[in-house]
């Protein structure tokens, strides 16, 4: 049986808290004089509201979640917490809910596709929510990956199973140190890129919402030009924190922790992405160098720019790299499925599940050369179990599966091969821009359908929590005693 009132108590929790970080895009629009203050007020009124009652009818002497009702509360606080989230916009920019919640979900799953042109012009404090939705998501994904998708055994995540996946009464002390100091470096990394950008030429609010953007691997921006309408500098403090939000934030605490900062480099996850990352930005690099006439240091600053924006699912803009020929156009498409680290930012497949699929290649093939051989699969000098080995599969299929069916679904409400695939990726593996001349770089979401926003939405969210997770909802077993 679900505990329902639990449920309902967590749910509760966070809509408070929720409603707590209205008050700070509220109080921008009240001493700025720059509108918007009632509509927060209105929707801070609501949420408190919402939350007082789910609080009420959740309270219990018997507090007691099992692993079913971690899967459920999981998946709703993301998709409650959206709706809730969506009402400024809706007030200030007059959308329909169908947009708020999109723009809502693409920003609390730190997606960053949008449906709003005009941001140049735009209200503050809808501005400031956004990029605050999104620092929030970040966040709240870390201490979820660390704390609750390795106990449910999601997509490989167990792991990286430590003392803080524990959430026991034996070990949530450990679990909510780890959790405070996860908090405490990404804050001290939020205020670094705050001062980076306002160093390059960026006022404190625009260094202040671009931070909130950057680490978060989130991408949206206070200009409709996104990072083009920044000096060259700032892409180079772009380029630095969407890479380090790109890391694994629990071997970042431990390293800081331990003071062995060596532990960084020496993780197989982090030396996968950053290969990965190097060797694809002097690709395209050379390619740009070569073909599209660019001095070779422009170069290397685009490309390092897009493909750590791509790689690390953040979604910044800078040129159309869709305009730069066919080799970088399949190599974007590849890299926007590949993610960055497990218990980062970031989203898409991840770097270790790539290693893990690598390693599993490896044992088969000495299987092959010698039948009788016996192989041990190791990651991180950790021996993988099967059970590990099957849960990393188990997602790698699921995940080609859901964009193969969201594509499929586009393309039956008559979007464009292209905009559906791209549209399609970009949801699951929470990226931001597509392509083509829709959805692309220079594009957004706002022209598509409803419904193929209410898809889009869907998709994020299974992108964003590990697919599993949303998916065994869907099994009538779940729902059984």
């Amino acid at each position: 049986m679900l505990n329902l009132r639990p449920i309902l108590f967590v749910l509760g929790l966070v809509l408070s808290k929720l409603a707590m970080f209205m008050y700070v895009p509220a109080l921008v629009a009240f001493f700025t004089g720059t509108g918007g203050f009632l509509s927060f007020a209105q929707a801070i009124v609501i949420t408190h509201i919402a939350a007082f009652a789910f609080l009420t009818l959740g309270r219990t002497k018997n507090f007691r979640l099992n692993v079913r009702d971690m899967f459920l509360i999981t998946s709703l606080v993301w998709s409650i917490a959206s709706v809730f989230a969506a009402l400024p916009f809706v007030f200030i920019n007059h959308i329909s809910f169908t947009d708020a919640y999109f723009e809502t979900m693409s920003g609390i799953t730190t997606t960053g596709s949008t449906v709003l042109s005009g941001l140049d012009t735009m209200a503050p404090s809808i501005l400031l929510w956004r990029s605050l939705l999104q620092w929030l998501g970040g966040v709240g994904f870390i201490v979820m990956a660390v704390a609750v998708l390795p106990m449910l055994n999601v997509g490989g995540m167990k792991l990286f199973q430590t003392e803080s996946s524990d959430w026991s009464d034996k070990s949530s002390p450990r679990a909510k140190t780890v959790a405070k100091n996860i908090v405490s470096v990404y804050l001290v990394l939020t205020v670094l890129c705050i001062l980076g950008y306002m160093v390059t030429g960026m006022t404190a609010f625009e260094a202040i919402n671009h931070a909130f953007t950057t680490l978060s691997t989130g991408g949206y921006s206070t200009s409709d030009g996104s990072m083009n309408h920044f000096s060259k500098g700032t892409h180079w403090v772009a380029i630095v924190f969407m890479f380090l939000g790109g890391l694994p934030f629990l071997l970042l605490v431990s390293s800081v922790n331990k003071r062995r900062p060596m532990d960084i480099v020496r993780d197989a996850q982090v030396r996968g992405f950053f290969w990965l990352f190097i060797i694809a930005s002097l690709t395209i690099a050379v390619w740009l160098h070569l073909n599209n006439h660019y001095a070779f240091i422009d170069a290397l600053r685009v490309s390092m720019f897009n493909i750590v924006s791509v790689v690390t699912t953040t979604g910044f803009g800078l040129d159309d790299f869709t305009a730069w020929g066919a080799l970088p156009s399949t190599l974007f498409i590849f890299l926007m499925m590949s993610g960055a680290c497990s218990g980062s930012t970031a989203g898409g497949i991840k770097i270790f599940r790539f290693q893990i699929a690598m390693a599993l290649l490896k044992k088969q093939m000495m299987n092959l050369i010698h039948p009788s051989g016996v192989f041990v699969q190791r990651y991180n000098q950790r021996p993988v179990n099967e059970d590990i080995v099957r849960s990393v599969v188990a997602f790698g299929i699921t995940f080609i599966i859901t964009i193969i069916v969201i594509a499929a679904t586009l393309s039956s409400m008559g979007l464009d091969p292209i905009t559906s695939i791209s549209g399609s990726i970009t949801a699951v593996a929470n990226v931001g821009p597509g392509m083509g001349d829709i959805i692309g770089p220079t594009g957004n979401f706002a022209p598509l359908p409803d419904t193929a926003k209410w898809v889009l939405s869907f998709g994020m969210l299974m992108g964003r929590l590990e697919i599993l997770t949303i998916l065994v909802l869907f099994f009538p077993a779940f729902w059984r005693r």
